[in-house]
């Protein structure tokens, strides 16, 4: 069932949707060669509390039978590895690499879902452009995020603008409704077709979330249950936000 909120409601999931935006300023400052991603988690967990916030993805139940829940607060995918990474000390962030970053905080009762990917130090070329393009496909998609058009209008521009970089999109993950639930109805797919899905509406929130591969969109899960990577060793990246439909262009709540 889909959620529209009030306007109440969308005041206090502002709080939330704040202190995500806030929490990727403070890490994009911290991330740089030789860090690990455990040090960058607990610097974002300090941060979302002190703010009044929740790390909501910390403790997220995996929903499989032997699949312990989420350890931490950030999910942090490197290079090949497209989404649900979990920090460890181990893991070190190397000059080179391309660190997408996915949180998401819980306050007042609200969500507030984004994801980063981060260029550190000397990256490639081919690196950056996939960024740039992952990055612009939200955009490209959510121009169409308005009060009577459809889902598929906005999964459509998604892809039809990856394609033209011969990039894919993943299709086993998508974009969600968000509220007081982390996933909420509807599912919002990064391909479709225009004129299909359900009707976008006045005070729907939803996360809109290219996931973007470099070469072939086939995926694998690691043994840890969580981590996705691609199957062929390319680069992935990932960006999203957390979108208020209105009559006229949608509103990205995300961003400050």
């Amino acid at each position: 069932m889909v959620s529209i909120k009030s306007e109440r409601e969308i005041e206090l999931m502002m709080e939330a949707c704040k202190i995500t935006a806030e929490t990727h300023e403070m890490l994009e400052k911290n991330i740089k060669p030789g860090i690990s991603t455990y040090e960058l988690d607990k610097m974002a967990e300090e941060f979302i509390r002190s703010k009044g916030g929740i790390p909501a993805q910390k403790g997220y139940p995996s929903g499989m039978k032997g699949v312990p829940d989420f350890p931490s607060t950030l999910c942090i995918s490197i290079n090949d590895e497209v989404i649900h990474g979990i920090p460890t000390k181990k893991r070190i962030i190397q000059d080179g690499d391309i660190v997408s970053i996915d949180l998401v905080v819980l306050k007042n009762g609200f969500h507030g879902d984004s994801a980063r990917t981060h260029l550190v130090g000397n990256v490639s070329e081919e690196a950056k452009k996939l960024v740039e393009v992952t990055k612009q496909a939200f955009f490209e998609g959510i121009k169409f995020a308005r009060e009577g058009n459809r889902i598929g209008d906005v999964s459509f521009a998604i892809e039809e603008y990856v394609k033209k970089f011969g990039y894919a999109v993943i299709r086993e993950f998508q974009g969600h409704g968000i509220g007081r639930e982390m996933h909420e109805d509807p599912g919002v797919p990064n391909y479709g077709k225009k004129g299909k899905g359900i009707r976008l509406e006045k005070g729907m929130t939803i996360a809109v979330e290219p996931m973007v591969t470099e070469k072939r969109p086939d995926i694998f899960e690691l043994e840890d249950g969580w981590t996705i990577v691609t199957q062929d060793g390319s680069l992935a990246a990932h960006y999203e936000n957390t979108i208020l439909i209105t009559e006229k262009e949608a509103k990205v709540l995300t961003i400050v």
